[in-house]
């Protein structure tokens, strides 16, 4: 009886010791990174103006903490409309990509091709054609996250097992039970690589349509402060997109979790 408990409390053991180091890894490189950025900056003798030291950053960040505040809520608004339309477009397309040997040799040509275009140079495009507000930025993180999820929900269609497809035939299930209940379930793993890998370019794309031109977000912020001399302000709002990033992807890590627990069992 107590070896039956002792081999049950191992599995339970070592998940919480995998959930600690999940937890306490990524801090640790935090911390290695700005130990090592505070090193170069005492070895280095770089004024502030150069270079802030993580003190100078963080000191800044609280007394801007309204500013800093303001316009990144902003960017976020922007990164996570971009982001939802992307998903929204991209998934239905990677499906019907995966379903239609037509309509991938159709578009692939054409996906590729644009997905090559720099997205900087569409940038002041989008301005002239929507001015100075919100759409031009959402539309520059649809741009950058389209790419990433259409194509890993293709490959996670494809990769479905052959195996799996023959069993649901063999049920005589549907096109729709067998896309619902073996194709798509067997692409998810695929789409949130796709996912995770999007929302950081979400967050690139909604500073690059702010550098082109905006009047609030913390692109806008950057430019300001890169104007003004103040790489202090401008640091911070560099540490804020930091970890405004970090939060999203964990956020969607725990989403995969739910959604996908025979992967964590693996």
């Amino acid at each position: 009886m107590t070896m039956a408990i002792q081999i049950a409390a191992q599995p339970v053991s070592r998940n919480r010791s995998r959930w600690l180091a999940s937890l306490v890894l990524p801090i640790v490189g935090i911390g290695i990174l700005i130990g090592v950025w505070w090193g170069i900056k005492e070895a280095s003798g770089l004024s502030s103006f150069i270079l802030p030291s993580p003190v100078e950053v963080a000191e800044r960040i609280v007394t801007a903490r309204g500013q800093l505040f303001d316009n990144g809520l902003v960017t976020l608004v922007e990164t996570l409309a971009g982001f939802f339309l992307a998903i929204v477009i991209g998934i239905p397309i990677g499906v019907a990509l995966a379903y239609s040997w037509v309509f991938d040799k159709m578009m692939s040509p054409i996906l590729f091709g644009f997905n090559a275009i720099p997205k900087v140079a569409i940038a002041p495009l989008l301005v002239i054609w929507m001015g100075f507000s919100i759409q031009p930025k959402i539309v520059m993180v649809l741009l950058l996250c389209f790419f990433p999820i259409t194509l890993a929900t293709a490959a996670g269609i494809n990769a479905t097992p052959m195996e799996f497809r023959e069993l649901i035939r063999s049920l005589e299930a549907g096109p729709i039970q067998t896309f619902f209940k073996v194709r798509l379930p067997a692409a998810l793993p695929y789409i949130f690589v796709g996912l995770k890998l999007a929302i950081s370019l979400a967050i690139i794309g909604a500073v690059i349509g702010e550098f082109a031109g905006a009047t609030s977000g913390l692109g806008y912020l950057i430019i300001v402060s890169g104007g003004s001399a103040d790489t202090t302000l401008a640091f911070a709002a560099l540490f804020v997109l930091g970890a405004m990033s970090i939060v999203l992807y964990y956020l969607l890590v725990w989403a995969e979790r739910l959604l996908v627990p025979w992967e964590e069992q693996q």
